[in-house]
């Protein structure tokens, strides 16, 4: 891992269908295993220095500033979607390089080497934006992967909005992403909130930054479970049951 790297996790979500209002914390503080999502994610980004991590806060974010206390905190007043999160990082992106891997405190499931590997896969392909992609055999509201007629990125097409045909294709779209760096902030600067959520999305970045020439690529890794992320108390519970298997 030689190359300049910062990450930006976000951390910002009051997760209402977790009901972690009834606890009075924000969703990455909710436990698994006795421990808080987002400490399962920070395990994972370990490779990368703590100075060089930048956690994104809103609801509640006094309990992770306190929980975390080695980390940069960029605040997102409002929660207007996962765009305006990453934007929300952009002072201490300014003048930055290097690889920026965007990720989420509430996937606690995935590990370092799949870290290391969407972002060696970045250098290695020289890309503007690299997507992490999956299949699944699980029914996932995820976004899914659209490709050309030679297996190059297209756009992403979220769950909500898919045909059937769509909805058939299996690779998905984890929400995890390698980005240059000069080529992420102007590219956010240039998000659309006309949707019915009124918010600006993430997923539209790779589409303005392939409109503009730069060069998107996918890492493609069978990561199975790995790539749930906990927005119910059931899926909650999942985790902590891969967890614990994990941990014998």
């Amino acid at each position: 891992m030689s190359h300049r790297m910062k990450a930006v996790v976000l951390a910002a979500g009051k997760g209402t269908r977790l009901h972690s209002e009834k606890s009075d914390l924000p969703k990455v503080m909710r436990r698994a295993c006795d421990r808080p999502l987002l400490a399962y994610v920070l395990d994972g980004l370990s490779f990368i220095p703590a100075e060089d991590i930048i956690l994104v806060v809103g609801y509640k974010k006094e309990a992770v500033q306190a929980y975390f206390p080695g980390y940069r905190c960029a605040v997102q007043e409002e929660q207007l979607g996962t765009g305006h999160a990453v934007m929300a990082a952009a002072e201490a992106l300014d003048g930055f390089d290097g690889t920026v891997l965007v990720c989420y405190g509430d996937m606690p499931l995935l590990t370092a080497e799949t870290y290391k590997a969407l972002a060696d896969t970045h250098t290695a392909q020289g890309n503007d934006c690299t997507i992490l992609s999956s299949e699944s055999d699980k029914i996932l509201p995820f976004g899914r992967i659209i490709r050309d007629a030679a297996g190059n990125f297209r756009e992403i097409v979220e769950d909500r909005d898919c045909t059937p045909a769509q909805k058939a294709i299996r690779e998905l779209n984890t929400g995890l992403y390698a980005f240059n760096a000069k080529r992420l902030l102007p590219a956010l600067k240039k998000l659309q909130n006309n949707n019915a959520q009124g918010e600006y999305y993430l997923t539209d970045v790779p589409a303005i930054l392939l409109s503009e020439g730069a060069k998107v690529g996918l890492c493609k890794l069978d990561l199975g479970s790995s790539i749930i992320g906990v927005n119910t108390p059931e899926e909650l519970r999942e985790v902590e049951d891969i967890l614990r298997t994990r941990s014998k």
